[in-house]
C-alpha cells in the first residue's frame, strides 16, 4: 500500500461477525488466544498468552501502563424532567468543579440539576446532585457536584465502570470490578482499562522477569481521545483528544539499558506505545509527563518502541490504524481475516495478538 491510500480512512475497515465480539472475559486471564504476527518471515503463530514468555528473550524490557479505571459512568435523572440521564466522568479541575459528557432525551440546560443515586443502592447515601454550569463546544460539561470529596471517592460511591457499548450492560457485574481492571493497575485516572494488560496475571509477570526480561511502567489515563471516532476521511485531518500519560526517569533507565544490551522493547497495549513515542518525540526516549495529542499513523517512524502485544480493534480506529503502521497493512489485514476465520474473539475482553 502506498502512503496516500494508508491514508484513506476506507483502508482500516473490516466485518466481523456480531458472535465474535467478546462480552465476558476468558476463564483465566492468560488462557486467552494469542496470535503471533513475526514482521521479519510474515508468518503467524496461533498460541496463548501464557505463551508469551517463550517470544521473549533474556534482555528484552516488558512495558505495563499501569493505569488504573475509574468507576466513571454515572446514571441519573433529570430533577427538571424525571427524565433518565447517564453520563461519564472525565476529569475534575482544582477547584473541584467536574467535567463529563452526557447524553439523555432532550436538550440539558446550564443550571440544569441531575439527581444520581448510589449505583451500589447504598440506602445510608443521599443522592449525588450535580449542577450543569456550561457545555463547550466538544460537547463537554462542568457541573458541580454536591459532595466535596475528591472524585475519585465520591465515583466509588455513586459510579460504575464504563464498559463499553458493545458488552450491553450499563451497569458492571461482579466479575467486571475484579476482569475490567489489570492485575498491575495502581494510578487511579482511566475511563476504559489498558485492555492488553487484561490477559496478564501475577504469575506471568514472574515467568517474564525468570525468563531474564526486565519490568517497567508507565502511565497514560484512557480518556476519550483513544476512542473518539475518525469522522473524516482523510487521517490526516483527525484531531486527538489530548491524555495525561507520564515516563519516569527510572523506566527510561531500564529502556536505554535494555536497547544498549540489544534487548528488545516489548510493549502491552497501544496506550503504553503511544506513551513511549510521545515521550521520543526528540528522536530519544526521555522522561515526560503531560498531555499527548500523538496519532500514530503512517508513515510513522517508531522511536522506541520494538514489539507489541494488543487486543484486536474496531474498525476504523485510530488504535487499529496504530497496529497497522507498526506490523504493516497488509499484514495486519491478512491477520485480521485469519483470526476472523478462526473464530478468535475480539476487543477489550477478547483475545490478543503479539506483533514481533
Amino acid at each position: 500500500m502506498d502512503v496516500t491510500s494508508s491514508d484513506d480512512l476506507s483502508a482500516y475497515d473490516y466485518h466481523l461477525p456480531e458472535h465474535l465480539i467478546a462480552k465476558q472475559p476468558a476463564e483465566q486471564r492468560d488462557q486467552a488466544r494469542l496470535l503471533v504476527l513475526d514482521r521479519a518471515t510474515q508468518s503467524i503463530q496461533h498460541r496463548t498468552v501464557a505463551d508469551l514468555p517463550s517470544f521473549l528473550k533474556p534482555g528484552d524490557c516488558l512495558v505495563l501502563n499501569d493505569t488504573r479505571v475509574l468507576p466513571a459512568r454515572l446514571l441519573g435523572t433529570r430533577s427538571a424532567t424525571g427524565g433518565k440521564w447517564e453520563g461519564l466522568f472525565l476529569a475534575s479541575t482544582s477547584d473541584g468543579v467536574w467535567q463529563l459528557i452526557a447524553q439523555t432525551r432532550g436538550k440539558l440546560q446550564p443550571g440544569e440539576t441531575i439527581s444520581v443515586a448510589s449505583i451500589h443502592h447504598a440506602s445510608d447515601l443521599p443522592p449525588l446532585e450535580l449542577r450543569l454550569v456550561q457545555r463547550s463546544d466538544e460537547g463537554v460539561w462542568d457541573a458541580v457536584p454536591s459532595q466535596t470529596e475528591p472524585a475519585e471517592v465520591v465515583l466509588q460511591q455513586y459510579g460504575t465502570l464504563p464498559l463499553p457499548p458493545y458488552m450491553q450492560r450499563k451497569v458492571a457485574d461482579a466479575t467486571d470490578w475484579e476482569r475490567y481492571q489489570t492485575t498491575y493497575s495502581e494510578r487511579l485516572g482511566s475511563i476504559a482499562a489498558p485492555t492488553a494488560g487484561l490477559h496478564f496475571t501475577p504469575e506471568l509477570l514472574v515467568r517474564c522477569r525468570a525468563a531474564g526480561v526486565e519490568i517497567a511502567r508507565v502511565t497514560l489515563h484512557v480518556g476519550i481521545g483513544t476512542f473518539k471516532p475518525i469522522a473524516v476521511e482523510k487521517l490526516s485531518e483527525h484531531q486527538m483528544h489530548s491524555e495525561w500519560c507520564e515516563v519516569s526517569t527510572e523506566t527510561v533507565q531500564k529502556i536505554r539499558a535494555a536497547k544498549a544490551r540489544g534487548g528488545r522493547v516489548v510493549v502491552i497495549g497501544t496506550t503504553s506505545v503511544r506513551t513511549l513515542e510521545s515521550a521520543s518525540q526528540s528522536g530519544t526516549l526521555e522522561p515526560w509527563s503531560g498531555h499527548t495529542r500523538l496519532f500514530i499513523r503512517p508513515p510513522y517512524q517508531f522511536r522506541t518502541v520494538d514489539c507489541l502485544l494488543t487486543n484486536f480493534h474496531l474498525p476504523k480506529s485510530t488504535l487499529l490504524v496504530l497496529v497497522s503502521t507498526l506490523a504493516g497493512h497488509d499484514f495486519i489485514r491478512h491477520a485480521y481475516q485469519t483470526a476472523i476465520d478462526e473464530g478468535y474473539r475480539f476487543y477489550s475482553y477478547g483475545d490478543a495478538m503479539l506483533i514481533l
